[in-house]
């Protein structure tokens, strides 16, 4: 690695000041051609590690059409603030991600566990309906393959999900479990720490 910059033949990664990974191809022509944003959102206690293999699978097979981004916005316990809080942090990481790279013209999101519904938070918070020519299409606030409504003002291709309670989850236990990995993950990180501190 160097320079924040990993060779794994034709796939580059760099890592981000707050963490998060972009992952492109190496070669300058497929760098500059390639215009569609593809953010990648881990679930519960995750990081951008998560989908690190997933995002070279994407830039191998179209290395000048997509350039994936990592999100670590909402990593290990920052997972825990809930979707709100958690989706507004995503959206403006996806700016900043825009900003860095000004070439791009499309966007997908692809997402685990609550990562999918970060995502769709983060997605409405990023929409931008068409533009309305007449009073017979303000009732038609949606999407057409015509139309010109945006995410970040980039035109909105795939949304995935994978393991996402969009719906909700089934009984009230699994509200306990995420106190409990909570508070182990605090002792256990803390119990790392002091012992790093005793070592010295």
């Amino acid at each position: 690695m160097e320079n924040g910059v990993a060779d794994k033949g034709a796939v580059c990664s760099t890592e981000t000041g707050n963490g998060a990974e972009d992952v492109y191809s190496c070669k300058e022509s497929d760098v500059s051609s390639a215009d569609h944003l593809v953010v990648m959102v881990h679930g519960i206690l995750g990081s951008a590690s998560d989908w690190k293999f997933c995002a070279e699978q994407f830039v191998q097979r179209l290395p000048d059409k997509v350039f994936v981004h990592c999100s670590e916005r909402n990593a290990a316990k920052l997972s825990l603030d809930g979707v709100d809080v958690m989706g507004d942090r995503l959206a403006d990481e996806v700016l900043e991600v825009i900003k860095r790279k000004p070439g791009l013209r499309k966007i997908s999101f692809v997402a685990h566990s609550v990562g999918g519904l970060v995502a769709r938070y983060a997605i409405g918070k990023l929409y931008r309906p068409p533009e309305k020519e007449s009073r017979e299409e303000v009732s038609a606030n949606v999407c057409t393959g015509e139309s010109n409504c945006t995410i970040a003002d980039l035109e909105p291709i795939n949304f995935i999900s994978v393991a996402t309670p969009h719906l909700g989850s089934r009984g009230n236990k699994q509200v306990a479990s995420f106190f409990l990995v909570s508070f182990l993950s605090f002792f256990v990180g803390n119990h790392r720490s002091s012992k790093k501190f005793s070592n010295d």
